[in-house]
């Protein structure tokens, strides 16, 4: 479903060049929910950008449901009805003055479709909101809402692929299980291909199949579920990145290496 081959990312600052994903490569099959974690800064929120389209200053190899991507290219129309991202921020994300049938109507009509309200009714309900919640402003929902109703906008256009930027580090704890519960139930049932984001791989685990660890842009390790949840990945780094996922421990942090 998505093939990468050495894909490198660039961003230009007056003079200084920031190398920001170095020669990344993986294949994602069809139905399977693919992970990239990673400290901050590692490259993996931007691998999902130049996936969407969002950056386009890169170089490699990338399809998407057997479809070649151009680095300048604007994407066709098809290829928004494959792939659709839901973002890191739901306050931010969703216009604060629109209504939620707005929002959710606005990529039926950019696309032509018809029956724009069963379409809303629908979307709204594979999230577990109903009716009522369909004419509210974003300020009038809570935050776990808002992300549901960003999920509803990216499943509006029936797609078979989510990119999922860190969809739960805005919310509390006991909302990030609720929204994540959600997302494995509509991977299940509607037979989505998911690329996780996150920096938690707590998250990561619970949700993925596969799992890529990156640091400073490039990826230096890929693990089951499996093998992480036995604490048994191959890299220093990536067994680092799970006891720190465990929480606070003042003896473990002590014992931590600086991999710049």
């Amino acid at each position: 479903m998505i093939d990468i081959q050495d894909l490198n990312v660039t961003f230009s600052t007056g003079a200084d060049l920031v190398h920001a994903v170095k020669n990344v490569s993986c294949r994602i099959t069809a139905g399977e929910s693919f992970g990239l974690v990673g400290e901050s800064g590692s490259g993996k929120s931007t691998v999902l950008r130049a996936l969407c389209g969002l950056a386009t200053d890169w170089s490699g190899r990338v399809s998407i449901d057997g479809e070649a991507l151009e680095p300048t290219a604007r994407r066709s129309d098809s290829f928004y009805k494959t792939v659709q991202m839901v973002f890191q921020d739901p306050y931010g994300s969703l216009h604060p003055r629109h209504t939620v049938n707005r929002i959710l109507s606005e990529p039926i009509a950019i696309q032509g479709l018809d029956k724009p309200g069963p379409r809303v009714e629908e979307a709204l309900e594979q999230v577990g909101l109903g009716h009522g919640f369909r004419f509210r402003f974003p300020h009038q929902l809570s935050g776990g809402q808002r992300q549901r109703v960003a999920i509803a906008r990216a499943l509006i256009l029936k797609p078979k692929i989510l990119l999922l930027d860190e969809p739960t580090s805005a919310l509390d704890v006991s909302v990030q299980a609720e929204v994540l519960n959600l997302l494995m139930r509509l991977r299940e049932e509607l037979s989505l291909t998911f690329v996780l984001v996150s920096h938690d791989l707590a998250v990561v685990s619970h949700i993925c199949d596969r799992i890529a660890v990156m640091r400073n842009g490039e990826v230096v390790e890929e693990v089951t579920a499996d093998e992480l949840a036995r604490g048994e990945p191959g890299q220093r780094y990536t067994r680092q990145l799970l006891v720190a996922s465990r929480g606070y421990d003042r003896e473990a942090i002590d014992q931590f290496e600086d991999f710049g």
